[in-house]
């Protein structure tokens, strides 16, 4: 799943700590944000687990949507 789907329905605040956290283990409670965007549920395989079950990571071409985002450049 393409972030571009749902990144606009997330608030500000949401897309500016994905950004500066890019890459980083994302929180329970950005996830929920996420998936009550229309984004994938927390079960969905598109998250990565490298840390654990309990542990929500984008994958590497999310990492990339965000990067490019971040860098106004065009998804």
């Amino acid at each position: 799943m393409d972030i571009e789907h749902w990144w606009g329905r997330l608030d500000t605040t949401t897309r500016h700590w994905l950004i500066a956290h890019n890459g980083e283990p994302v929180p329970g409670d950005v996830v929920d944000v996420i998936v009550a965007a229309g984004g994938p549920a927390a079960s969905d395989a598109w998250w990565s687990h490298e840390d654990g079950p309990r542990s929500f990571s984008f994958p590497d071409d999310a990492v990339d949507q965000v990067e490019t985002i971040a860098n106004d450049e065009a998804p």
